[in-house]
């Protein structure tokens, strides 16, 4: 694992968590646009602190790359969970 391989996979996840908010928010014009605006900024703010991670001058060896990679996957899941959440309560509506 290095350096270039941990950015492009911040760029990828968190792109298409970004995505996802983008296709359920075109899809689903019943949703909160409040809510979905809150998930794309905390993944934005999610993005900037791993890049800066990465970036920064303590970023060595392995277990610390390991480390930011784990951040990355344990929080973007803790995103989804708030996007299906929200999918789930549209559906929910649309139901009654």
């Amino acid at each position: 694992m290095n350096l270039r391989e941990i950015k492009k996979d911040i760029e990828y996840v968190l792109g298409a968590f970004i995505e996802d908010c983008s296709v359920f928010a075109t899809v689903n014009p019943k949703s909160s646009e409040e809510e979905i605006e809150a998930l794309v900024d905390e993944a934005v703010a999610l993005y900037n602190d791993l890049k800066d991670r990465v970036n920064s001058k303590e970023a060595k060896g392995k277990a610390y790359f390991l480390a930011v990679r784990k951040d990355l996957l344990e929080k973007t899941d803790a995103l989804y969970e708030k996007l299906s959440a929200a999918v789930k309560k549209v559906a929910a509506a649309d139901e009654k």
